[in-house]
């Protein structure tokens, strides 16, 4: 009977593309091996392939591709800089990692780059005194919290690319890093379309009644910016029809075991209206092992 699989081995499983090649070696075992922005190896799907960005021309390419998306499709509002420079930013770009997805038929450095995800772990924020997601929400219980926290966020793919490949390829990237980085909670804000909660008062209901955090987990809206998501009665949903309309990336939380805190927040200049989403890693792990698990026990035998 073989062994259980330690986290060096389910990293390795991860790592291999469709083809069961191996993209990149794990050297090393977990508890002596430092992730550092050069040393995450790209994992790939096809054509396509994740990795963290290693340069300032690929953050700068992910910051263009967030600006594409959030204010010239989504209708957010860009500051003048922000609109001068056609680019996304925020003081936290500087210290966060920044997850790409690259297309090999274009290119491998930034004029390739179809898709991006935020990564700050604790150490990264402690850097700028906060993590993002404490302008909306108070994450006192996961501050407080004895264990490692990863807050992900600005997450976009190019509209030509928002089949599924591209957003299981940078969840494949988020398994491998909160691996590598032992993290135990992945948190941030997801967000739903318009600044209306009753236009959302379906969806938000649902979410409170079917997906709340557990106290000791339950991040909640700062006071002055709280918007009850107990908009409508729960028993009259249509819990399909709820879930369908729900945007890709709070779905993809939901289907991992992920919950959302109490409380939504207006965001006028994104024109959206945030949830506060969050995973315990190990929900994460478990889902990525059941997937590759014939593909490990092969690597193993």
């Amino acid at each position: 009977m073989t062994d259980a699989p330690n986290h060096a081995q389910l990293l390795r499983a991860l790592a291999q593309d469709d083809s069961a090649s191996l993209v990149g070696e794990t050297r090393g075992s977990l508890s002596t091996l430092e992730l550092d922005r050069t040393g995450f190896h790209e994992l790939r799907g096809g054509q396509l392939g994740v990795r963290i960005a290693a340069n300032e021309a690929e953050r700068d390419a992910a910051q263009a591709l967030r600006y594409r998306v959030f204010f010239e499709e989504m209708g957010a509002s860009p500051s003048a800089e922000a609109q001068r420079l056609g680019r996304d930013i925020d003081p936290f770009d500087d210290v966060a990692d920044h997850l790409l997805v690259i297309d090999h038929e274009i290119g491998s450095g930034p004029e390739a780059v179809v898709g991006t995800y935020r990564l700050l772990r604790s150490d990264a924020a402690a850097k700028i005194g906060r993590f993002y997601s404490q302008g909306e929400y108070d994450i006192s219980v996961l501050t407080e919290f004895p264990g490692r926290l990863l807050e992900v966020g600005r997450s976009c793919v190019d509209r030509a690319y928002r089949g599924r490949s591209a957003m299981q390829l940078l969840w494949r990237g988020i398994a491998s890093y909160i691996f590598l980085h032992r993290i135990d909670v992945l948190f941030g804000c997801a967000s739903l379309p318009g600044t209306d909660p009753d236009a959302l008062a379906d969806e938000l209901t649902y979410l409170y009644h079917n997906h709340l955090a557990p106290p000791a987990l339950r991040i909640r809206a700062l006071e002055d910016r709280y918007v009850d998501m107990q908009r409508g009665d729960p028993h009259a949903l249509d819990h399909r029809r709820c879930l369908a309309r729900l945007p890709p990336l709070i779905k993809g939380y939901l289907r991992l075991g992920g919950y959302v805190g109490d409380g939504a927040v207006v965001d006028h200049e994104f024109n959206t209206t945030d949830v506060a989403v969050l995973v315990k890693s190990e929900l994460l792990a478990d889902k990525y092992y059941r997937h590759y698990e014939r593909r490990l026990r092969d690597a193993l035998e």
